[in-house]
């Protein structure tokens, strides 16, 4: 029976997981170009609005005990709406609006600082809070915190998009706006760094996903066998690791150019993930923590370098594409990393670790490629300034 049960948990989560992604891969690319136009309110409102939707629906689920078939409903219903990564798209992008290109990674970098933050106490008072009262009052705290979003979105924050203008929401022009990202050949130089920097962010944020999937299961055997309280200290200790990064990016910024404080934070992170993949004892694994403290400090800085790559008007058509490759990230993560644990467990328990560092090589190559590009004089004739539409 416990068989059966752990099998359909995970051909629902599949379904649900699935179902949200692929909606909202088209609500969030049509969402995000047209804030654009009509300003960031209506796409902060929106997705909030949906996750409360998607709250209601649940409870109603577990108040009714309705069939499992209806958290898809609600996922489906909230991904057309935009869902989580409309959200991060929005937020990201106003902080774009808001920021010049001197302090725009900083003011990233705190949002980043503010999801683990955030992660950290749903972790520690969610898991809490189920533990005494059982699943459905937590989702109560869900639909408030979705509906209070809203309500703030809608009333109280000020819109950061200076010129706005009516545009049309059906129409094929905002998913052709992020397909010009890529493509627009009048700037050919900033359209390969945006192509390379995307993937570079893809890579990071899918051995981070993948890694921190695999921290409890890795933490529960042998010869770790943590118990409960280990398990939420180590859990504490890499949601710290954002709030560690955000300093440790804010001092090294004082002298350092932003590449390089990625540069950084990628060595953090391949360094504290080497050391966790050999880790036989409890201060060893911690050892490995604590070298992440700056294993979030590269993510922020990609970001603002996207976004210093395109127009004012294009912030909100990037940040979309930024999410949906997050998402992205999120599934693909999932499959590999899912796979590699229990395939590697008879030569090496900790390998998927080891197997994440090693990628984690590509963006730290990619990022560096880019820099010495720009600083090289000799490649100076291939820059945007130099382009006419006579070179084609």
């Amino acid at each position: 029976l416990l068989q059966e049960v752990e099998a359909l948990v995970s051909h629902w989560n599949l379904c649900i997981n699935l179902g949200g992604f692929f909606v909202g891969l088209f609500s969030v690319t049509l969402f995000g170009p047209w804030s654009d136009s009509v300003g960031r309110r209506p796409a902060l409102v929106l997705p909030a609005v949906g996750m409360a939707l998607q709250a209601a629906i649940y409870l109603l689920v577990m108040y009714l005990q309705l069939h499992v078939a209806y958290f898809l409903l609600g996922r489906i219903l909230s991904g057309l709406m935009g869902d989580y990564n409309l959200i991060l798209a929005s937020c990201f992008a106003y902080a774009a609006d808001t920021s010049d290109k001197h302090t725009r990674t900083f003011r990233v970098a705190i949002l980043e600082a503010c999801l683990g933050i955030a992660g950290m106490l749903a972790s520690i008072g969610g898991g809490q809070w189920r533990k005494a009262q059982g699943y459905i009052n937590p989702f109560w705290l869900v639909l408030a915190a979705s509906l209070a979003a809203a309500l703030y979105a809608a009333f109280c924050l000020q819109e950061s998009v200076k010129q706005q203008k009516p545009a049309k929401l059906f129409t094929l022009s905002h998913y052709k706006a992020v397909y010009r990202l890529y493509t627009a050949p009048e700037h050919l130089s900033s359209r390969r760094k945006l192509t390379l920097y995307s993937l570079a962010f893809f890579l990071l944020v899918t051995v981070h996903f993948g890694t921190k999937d695999l921290f409890v299961l890795y933490e529960l055997g042998s010869p770790l066998c943590w118990a409960a309280d280990l398990i939420g200290y180590g859990s504490a200790a890499s949601y710290l690791a954002y709030l560690s990064s955000l300093g440790g990016l804010r001092l090294l910024q004082l002298c350092l150019e932003d590449t390089w404080v990625a540069e950084i934070g990628l060595l953090s992170n391949v360094s504290g993930l080497v050391v966790i993949s050999l880790a036989t004892t409890t201060p060893l694994m911690f050892t490995g923590y604590g070298i992440l403290f700056l294993s979030m400090a590269a993510t922020p800085v990609i970001r603002a370098k996207l976004s210093k790559l395109v127009g004012e008007t294009e912030q909100g058509a990037l940040f979309a594409s930024v999410a949906c490759v997050e998402g992205l990230c999120s599934l693909v993560a999932t499959g590999v990393f899912n796979s590699l644990y229990p395939a590697s467990l008879h030569f090496m328990r900790g390998f998927p670790f080891l197997f994440g560092a090693i990628v984690l090589l590509i963006p730290a190559a990619i990022i560096g490629w880019i820099e010495i590009w720009d600083s090289n004089p000799d490649y100076s004739h291939f820059s945007d300034a130099s382009l006419s539409p006579a070179d084609g």
